[in-house]
C-alpha cells in the first residue's frame, strides 16, 4: 500500500471503523490485529474474507459466539521454554488458557470439519492438547500456589511441614500459656519473623525467655524472640521450606519442558484462535451495523440504500450510488451542507470496507469491485508552515493522485477546482477528470461549478448527480439523486435568511444569460422530478393498499372454508351421537332382558341370545351406513379452491381418503399416492385440502363403514393397512366386540415383515378390555393371526 493510499484510508475514516471492530474482538491479540487490518487488492482474498465473515455470522445465529477469554499471547513464553527456560506459574496458566480455548472452540464447531462453511478448516486445524492442559491446571491452582497433587514428593514435604509447624506452635503455645512467662510477654501471641515462629517479649524481661532474637520493634520496647525450645523444630521447618522450593522449581521445569515440546502446536493454535476471533469480530460488527455481504463485481459499483457506518443508524438517510456501469464518472452538485462530501466518503469507505472483508451497511444485492487503490482528495489541508494555500494543498494532492491512478483505481475529488478563479478552476477540473478517465479510473467528484454540470450533461460516460435540498425549510434531505444536476440555491437561502430583496435582484441581474437559462432549466427539471416522484409514491401506496385488500380477501375466503368444514364435521358428530344413543338404548334393553331371565329362572339359549344381539347391532350399523350415504347424497359436491398442483394434499371423494398428488398430466389426470397405494383420478374426483392441520391419524370412511359392518364379527382383517391406520381400527373393533359380549376374537394381520403384528400386540397389551392374547396355532392361521380373549 502506497503512502498516498494510506493517507486516503485515514481521510475516509477507516481507522474509526476498525476501532469499532476492535471493540467486538475478545482477546487482546485479536484487538491488535484488527486495528492493523488493511484492504486487499486481490479479488480471491476479498471473496475469501467476505465468505469467512458470512460463515461466522451464520454460525452465530445457530450457536452464538465461541469463547476466546483465555487467548493470550504466549509466543515469547513458549520460545523461552523451547530453549530450556523455566516458566513461572502465570505463564503456565496462560498456556493452559490457550489450550482450553482451543478445545472449547473446536467443540463449538462440532469437531471435525464437514465442509459446511468457509471457516470449518480453521476449527478442525486446532490441536487441543487436553493432556497438557489438565496437567498444568492440576499442578497449579493459582498464580502463587502449587497444588499438593503436583507430585508425591511435594505432598510428602508439605505433610512434614505441617507436622513441624504444629510442633513449633505447640512448644510456643506452652510458653505463652504459662503464668511464669506472663510478665515477660508483650502479648500472648505467636508470630513469624524471617520465616521462623517467634513470640513478642518485653525488652526489660528478655532474660526470662532464653532464645534467639530475630527482630526489634521500632520503639525498642519489644523483642521478637525464638525460644530455644522451638529452635530445633524451626530449623527442621526451614529445611523443609528449602526442599519445597526445590521441588516446586523441578515441577515448573518439568511443565515448562512439556510446553516447549509442544510449542509449535500451541503457537499454531494461538494464531488460529486469534484469526477466528477476528472473523467473529467482523460478524458481530455486521450484526451491530445491520450490514450485508456485497457482491464482488468486475467493474460496477451499485450501493443500494447505503449508510455511512459512523453515522447513527436511526438518523442516517440511506443513499443509492451507481458508478462504473453506463458511466465511469459521477459529478455531484448541490448546496453546502447538503451531503455531497458524506456521499463521497460513503462511496469510498464502503469500497474499502469490502476489500477488508467487512460487510457493508447497504441493502442486499449491493455490489462493489475490488479496487487496487482508492485515492481521495477531501478536506482542506492548507499549511502556513509549508506556505500552501487551500488551492495549492489540493493541487499537490491531485498531482500525486494522477501520477498513481490506473484502471483499477477509484478517485474521489471534493470541490474539484475550488480555491481559485472560477473560470480557470472549472476548466482545470474538467481537464483533470478527462486525464484520469483516459487512464481508466472510476471517478466521483463534487463541485459548485455550472461548467461541470454542462460537461456532465454533454459528455458520454459522465453523469450528473445532486443532493436534494428543501428550499421551504432551508434544510437538506441528504438524498442523492442520480441523473439530475443540483442547484446551489444561494438566492433562495439568502432571501429566507433575510438578505434585502434589492440585493438579491441586483445579484440576479449580474448573472449571465446563459447561466440563468441553465439554472432555470435545472429548476424546471427538479420540479418535474418532484411531480413524477409524488405520482410514483401515490401509485405505490395504491398498489400496497390493493395488495392488502387481496390478502384480507384471501384470509376471509380461507376462514369461510374452515367454518364450512367445521359445520360439516359438526353434522357428522351429531349423527354419530344419535347412533350412539341408539346403541346405549339397545344395551339397556338387553340388560333388562337379562334381569327378566334371572327372575323367571328359565333356561335360556345363550347362542340364540348372541345371534339376536348381533342381528340388532347389524341393523344399527346398516342404519348408520344409510345415514352416511344419505348425508353424502344430500351434501353438495366439494369443489377445490384452485387448480390442483403436484405436491398438494387432496381427498379422493369416492373413497374418503387423503392422498398426495405426485404428478398432473396435460389432460388434468392426477397421479396420486394414498398410503402404499398409487392410483390415478380426474381433477373433479378429488377435493383440494389446504390450511388444515390433522389432529389425529385419519381413518378412511370406507374403513369406518367396514368396521361398523363387522363390529360383531369374530374376525377383524387388518391386512393391507398401514400401522397408523390399523391401530385406531383395532381399538374401535375391540370396543364393539366388548359391547357385543364376544369372549374371543381373531385379528388377522398377516405375516409380512412383522411390523403390523408387533404394533397390534403393543396395542393389545395396553387395552384394559383384553384378558389375554396369543398367536394362532396350526389350522388357525399360525403367525398371521392373533387370538384375543376379552374380559
Amino acid at each position: 500500500m502506497t503512502e498516498l493510499y494510506e493517507k486516503s484510508v485515514r481521510t475516509l475514516e477507516l481507522p474509526a471503523v476498525l476501532e469499532l471492530l476492535s471493540n467486538e474482538a475478545v482477546s487482546a491479540p485479536a484487538k491488535e490485529r484488527v486495528l492493523s487490518l488493511r484492504p486487499s487488492d486481490s479479488e480471491y482474498e476479498v471473496k475469501r474474507r467476505l465468505g469467512e465473515t458470512s460463515a461466522a455470522k451464520a454460525m452465530m445465529v445457530l450457536k452464538g459466539s465461541p469463547s476466546f477469554g483465555g487467548v493470550k499471547d504466549v509466543r515469547s513464553s513458549l520460545s523461552r521454554a523451547n530453549i530450556g527456560g523455566m516458566l513461572n506459574t502465570r505463564e503456565l496458566m496462560d498456556i493452559a488458557g490457550v489450550l482450553q480455548s482451543a478445545r472449547t472452540v473446536r467443540a463449538y464447531a462440532g469437531g471435525e470439519s464437514c465442509g459446511r462453511s468457509d471457516i470449518d478448516f480453521l476449527f478442525s486445524s486446532l490441536m487441543a492438547n487436553k493432556y497438557l492442559e489438565e496437567k498444568i491446571t492440576t499442578c497449579i491452582v493459582g498464580e502463587d500456589e502449587i497444588a499438593d497433587a503436583a507430585s508425591p514428593e511435594l505432598a510428602n514435604i508439605r505433610r512434614l511441614m505441617r507436622a513441624a509447624a504444629a510442633r513449633v506452635r505447640e512448644a510456643l503455645q506452652k510458653i505463652i500459656s504459662s503464668p511464669a512467662y506472663a510478665k515477660a510477654l508483650q502479648e500472648p501471641i505467636i508470630t513469624t519473623r524471617s520465616e521462623r515462629y517467634v513470640v513478642p517479649v518485653k525488652a526489660d524481661h528478655k532474660g526470662m525467655i532464653p532464645g534467639l532474637v530475630h527482630d526489634i520493634s521500632s520503639s525498642g520496647a519489644t523483642l521478637f524472640v525464638e525460644p530455644m525450645a522451638a529452635v530445633k523444630a524451626n530449623n527442621e521447618l526451614r529445611e523443609l521450606y528449602a526442599k519445597e522450593k526445590i521441588e516446586i522449581e523441578r515441577i515448573l521445569m518439568e511443565l515448562s519442558a512439556e510446553c516447549g515440546n509442544h510449542a509449535e502446536d500451541i503457537i499454531r493454535d494461538f494464531n488460529v484462535l486469534v484469526e477466528i476471533d477476528c472473523i467473529f469480530a467482523r460478524a458481530k460488527l455486521s450484526y451491530k451495523l445491520d450490514c450485508q455481504e456485497p457482491v464482488i463485481s468486475e467493474r460496477r459499483v451499485n450501493l443500494r440504500k447505503a449508510r455511512h457506518p459512523l453515522l447513527p443508524k436511526e438518523s442516517a438517510v440511506p443513499i443509492t450510488i451507481e458508478l462504473g456501469g453506463e458511466f465511469d464518472t459521477l459529478v455531484i452538485t448541490g448546496p453546502n451542507t447538503g451531503g455531497k462530501t458524506v456521499s463521497l466518503k460513503t462511496l469510498g469507505l464502503l469500497c474499502i470496507m469490502a476489500a477488508c472483508g467487512l460487510h457493508i451497511p447497504a441493502a442486499d444485492g449491493s455490489m462493489v469491485p475490488v479496487f487496487h487503490s482508492v485515492l481521495a482528495d477531501i478536506g482542506d489541508e492548507q499549511s502556513i508552515e509549508q506556505s500552501l494555500s487551500t488551492f495549492s494543498s489540493h493541487m499537490t494532492n491531485i498531482v500525486k493522485i494522477l501520477a498513481q491512478c490506473d484502471d483499477k483505481s477509484l478517485l474521489l475529488f471534493d470541490e474539484l477546482g475550488a480555491g481559485t478563479d472560477p473560470v480557470e478552476g472549472a476548466a482545470l477540473a474538467v481537464a483533470i477528470i478527462e486525464n484520469a478517465r483516459k487512464k481508466g479510473s472510476a471517478i466521483a467528484a463534487t463541485t459548485h461549478y455550472a461548467e461541470l454540470k454542462v460537461y456532465a450533461t454533454t459528455t458520454e460516460g459522465v453523469q450528473n448527480a445532486s443532493c436534494e435540498f428543501d428550499v421551504e425549510s432551508l434544510r437538506p434531505t441528504y438524498r442523492l439523486l442520480i441523473g439530475i444536476p443540483g442547484k446551489s440555491n444561494a438566492f433562495a437561502i439568502s432571501e429566507r435568511l433575510g438578505l434585502p430583496e434589492c440585493v438579491i435582484e441586483d445579484a440576479r441581474g449580474r448573472i449571465t444569460q446563459g447561466s440563468a437559462s441553465f439554472e432555470e432549466t435545472i429548476e424546471k427539471l427538479e420540479k418535474q422530478r418532484q411531480l413524477l416522484e409524488k405520482d410514483r409514491d401515490e401509485t405505490e401506496k395504491k398498489l400496497r393498499e390493493a395488495e392488502e385488500s387481496a390478502k384480507k380477501a384471501e384470509m376471509l375466503r380461507r376462514e369461510l372454508s374452515v367454518r364450512l368444514e367445521k359445520a360439516n364435521e359438526k353434522t357428522r358428530r351429531e349423527a354419530e351421537r344419535i347412533l350412539e344413543d341408539a346403541r346405549r338404548t339397545a344395551e339397556r334393553t338387553f340388560d333388562e332382558l337379562d334381569r327378566m331371565r334371572r327372575r323367571q329362572a328359565k333356561e335360556y339359549d345363550h347362542i340364540r341370545e348372541n345371534e339376536a344381539r348381533a342381528e340388532l347391532r347389524r341393523s344399527l350399523n346398516e342404519a348408520n351406513v344409510r345415514l352416511t350415504e344419505r348425508r353424502a347424497e344430500k351434501s353438495e359436491p366439494k369443489k377445490s379452491s384452485r387448480p390442483v398442483r403436484a405436491g398438494d394434499t387432496v381427498e379422493i371423494l369416492s373413497m374418503g381418503v387423503k392422498a398426495t398428488v405426485l404428478a398432473v398430466s396435460e389432460d388434468r389426470q392426477l397421479t396420486l399416492q394414498a398410503g402404499i397405494i398409487k392410483t390415478t383420478a380426474g381433477e373433479d374426483e378429488v377435493y383440494l385440502i389446504e390450511d388444515k392441520v390433522s389432529e389425529k391419524p385419519a381413518v378412511s370412511s370406507k374403513s369406518t363403514v367396514a368396521l361398523r359392518r363387522e363390529a360383531t364379527s369374530s374376525e377383524l382383517d387388518l391386512r393391507g393397512m398401514m400401522t397408523d391406520e390399523a391401530i385406531p381400527v383395532l381399538e374401535r373393533y375391540i370396543d364393539s366386540a366388548v359391547l357385543a359380549r364376544l369372549e374371543k376374537v381373531t385379528v388377522i394381520h398377516g405375516k409380512g415383515t412383522g411390523a403390523l403384528r408387533t404394533a397390534v400386540h403393543q396395542s393389545l397389551k395396553t387395552n384394559r378390555a383384553v384378558k389375554s392374547f396369543r398367536l394362532g396355532r396350526y389350522g388357525e392361521g399360525e403367525n398371521g393371526v392373533t387370538i384375543v380373549e376379552l374380559r
